[in-house]
Parts: structure tokens; C-alpha cells; sequence
């Protein structure tokens, strides 16, 4: 009933939902850090924005570990191969969520103006560096990575070892981290917007604009970009889909137009990067007649949207080689073994809906307004 090929193409979107999910719940969460330092004027309306979050973000970063586990148990081939060259980057974004957990911690330890300044320039950073570097790892994949695999199926990067972060750092790749960090901001603004009032809603309100044209203008200015000025990957021969592993076994090209392949053949998918292009304006607009819930939820789909226009268009490569095309990784060559892949489908068959559950419930508990009357009357609580 699961066969090999289909339960390598639900681990695909598994995998998507993943990394939706996390963009949705704990990339909120890093929208209001980036949004700390300056929504909140003092110290007050800080900890009225901290503790809109301060509840349930490390439950959200669960989608993170989670979505990182399912990629080393699902894709063993990416998790090495990934993990190995972008060491540094990801090293990075593990320095910059440590501010996190600290700063919700021990900010409100010590009443002290700079004390307190320091950790909100932690959680800034925590916020802005892991959306940043998020976005820049799925730019570099859009025009591959310079690896390529021996005939032990070990994967060897070119250059020196900083590579693993200064060439990230290219002009398209920014453009796409731009991107991840404007749509989590929209995504935290009008979180704001809708889980406090007076002055720091309105501020929120006030920023939601700016950042849906920015993020709908960045996107649609990055499918340009891939349209005429970088070349995709397009499969010419391969084993069955079916057959065991083994990314070397077939035949991969560079050519102009091949990321949008999956638009030509199948034109229903268009729907993603027009829900992408136009969702963050709709919430934009909702926010404006201050219907925020309603704004978030658009926002979130405008998520769905962006992420999942980059891995369809993708699909079915997850890590292109610049270097040596064969040696690319995709959804039908880097998977785990059939037995693998069907016993951790059962296992979310069963759990997953027992974590979403528990999600819709954590958040309907602390659901309501932050007010600074709420603050201070908690004044020597955590956060």
C-alpha cells in the first residue's frame, strides 16, 4: 500500500510542513524579536511584547528539532552532506537562538536599564540572524551548492573551509534572506497587532503596511532574478523511482528556465507563488480595518506561500551540485531505506496529531491581550 516511490514523495512534503510549521509558529516568534528593540519604548511595553511569546516560543522552536530530525532520518544523504558544508553557518544560527532561552530567562532577573537593554538586543539578534541565514541557505540552493560526491558517496565541498560561510553570502542569496527576514517580521507585526492594544498595537499596525509591499516586492523581484538570470536543474535520465538509492546513477543538466519546469507542467501549482505574492498585501489590508486575526492568518498563508513556491520549484532536487550536477540530492536518490521511511510514517500518523492538539490547546489557554497593567502586576515574574 506505501510503496517506496510514494513514501519518498509524502517524506517530501512532510518534510515542506515541517519547515512550514516552524515558519509559521516559532518564525513569529522571531518576528517579535526583531521587532522588540523597536516597537517597545520602555521597559513596560518590552515586557508587554515579551510576553506575548514568552509562553510558548520554546514549544515552537520544538518544529525546528523536529524538523531537523525528520531531515536526518528521512534524507541521511542532506543531513550530511548540508550540515557538513554549511557547518559554520549553522553554527551561527545555533550562537544566535542561544540568546533565546537566556534572555526570556534572565532579562527580568536584575532590575537594571542596561541589563535589561543587553538581552533585548539578544533577543533582536536570536530573532534577525536565524530568519537571515535561513533564507540565504534556500538562495544558495537555488543556484547549487559546490559539492560533489566520491564513489563512496561522500560529499566534498570546493575551496577552503570558509567557504561554508563568506560565499553564501552572495547577492541573490541576501536578496532571499531579505525575504525570510521581512515575511517573519510582517508575520511577528501583526501578531503584535493582535495580542496587545493602545500604543504598541498601533505602532504594529502602523509598520504592517511597509512590510507586506517590502516582502510581496522581494519576492516577486526574486522570481525575476531566477527567471532570467539563473540556470535550474533538470533531470535527463535516472533509475526507476522505485529503486534503491544511489545519486550517482543518473544524468542531471543546467539550463535556463528549468526551476519553473513544474509551472509549465503542472499549471495548478501556480497557485503558491501567487498566494505568496498576494497574501501579505490581503493581510496588509486586514490589518488596516483592524481584523488582525484574520490578517495573521493571511500572513501565515503568505508563508506557505513563499516557502513553498521555493521547494516546488526545487522539486524534485533538495540540494543541487554546481560542481558535479550527477551528484545533486533529490527526493528520489538521498532517502532512507523503504522499511525506514514506513515505520516513521506510522509513527506521525499517530503523534503528529497528538502534538497539534496539544499546540491549539497550550494556545488557547494563554489566549487575550497583554496589557502593561498585566506586567506590572506580575512585575518580578520571568519575563
Amino acid at each position: 500500500m506505501l510503496d517506496y516511490e510514494s513514501l519518498k514523495l509524502i517524506w517530501w512534503a512532510l518534510v515542506g510542513a515541517l519547515l512550514i510549521g516552524f515558519a509559521i509558529t516559532d518564525g513569529m516568534d522571531m518576528g517579535v524579536g526583531m521587532l522588540l528593540p523597536f516597537l517597545g519604548r520602555n521597559d513596560p511595553e518590552r515586557r508587554v511584547i515579551i510576553n506575548t511569546i514568552g509562553p510558548h516560543w520554546d514549544g515552537n522552536q520544538v518544529w525546528l528539532i523536529t524538523a531537523g530530525g525528520a531531515i536526518f532520518a528521512a534524507w541521511p544523504a542532506v543531513y550530511a552532506a548540508a550540515f557538513s558544508g554549511f557547518y559554520l553557518a549553522m553554527l551561527l544560527v545555533l550562537i544566535a537562538l542561544f540568546f533565546r532561552p537566556v534572555g526570556f530567562d534572565y532579562r527580568s532577573k536584575i532590575d537594571n536599564p542596561t541589563w535589561r537593554n543587553a538581552w533585548d538586543w539578544g533577543l533582536f539578534a536570536g530573532g534577525l540572524i536565524p530568519a537571515l541565514i535561513f533564507g540565504v541557505a534556500f538562495g544558495n540552493l537555488l543556484q547549487g551548492v559546490p559539492f560533489h560526491l566520491d564513489r563512496f558517496l561522500r560529499p566534498h565541498y570546493e575551496g577552503s573551509f570558509i567557504w561554508a560561510l563568506l560565499p553564501l553570502l552572495n547577492p541573490f542569496a541576501l536578496l532571499a534572506g531579505l525575504i525570510s527576514v521581512g515575511m517573519l517580521a510582517l508575520h511577528g507585526a501583526i501578531w503584535l497587532q493582535m495580542r496587545t492594544d493602545d500604543v504598541i498595537a498601533a505602532r504594529a499596525r502602523a509598520l504592517v503596511p511597509m512590510l507586506a509591499i517590502g516582502v510581496s516586492a522581494l519576492f516577486a523581484l526574486g522570481g525575476l532574478w531566477v527567471w532570467l538570470g539563473i540556470d535550474g536543474y533538470r533531470i535527463v535520465s535516472q533509475p526507476p523511482l522505485s529503486a534503491l538509492p544511489n545519486p550517482l546513477a543518473k544524468e542531471v543538466v543546467r539550463a535556463s528556465g528549468a526551476w519553473f519546469d513544474v509551472y509549465r507542467n503542472w499549471p495548478v501549482t501556480l497557485i503558491l507563488p501567487l498566494t505568496g505574492l498576494v497574501a501579505p498585501l490581503l493581510a496588509a489590508a486586514l490589518s488596516r480595518q483592524e481584523r488582525p486575526g484574520l490578517g495573521f492568518t493571511l500572513s501565515g498563508l503568505g508563508l506557505t506561500g513563499i516557502i513553498g513556491t521555493a521547494g516546488l520549484s526545487l522539486f524534485p532536487f533538495i540540494m543541487p551540485s554546481s560542481t558535479q550536477p550527477s551528484s545533486s540530492l533529490t527526493v528520489w536518490d538521498a532517502a532512507s531505506s523503504h522499511m525506514t521511511l514506513k515505520i516513521m510514517f506510522w509513527a506521525v500518523v499517530i503523534l503528529l496529531p497528538i502534538v497539534l492538539a496539544y499546540t491549539v490547546w497550550a494556545y488557547v489557554q494563554m489566549w487575550g491581550k497583554v496589557t502593561v497593567a498585566d506586567v506590572e502586576a506580575r512585575k518580578h515574574q520571568a519575563y
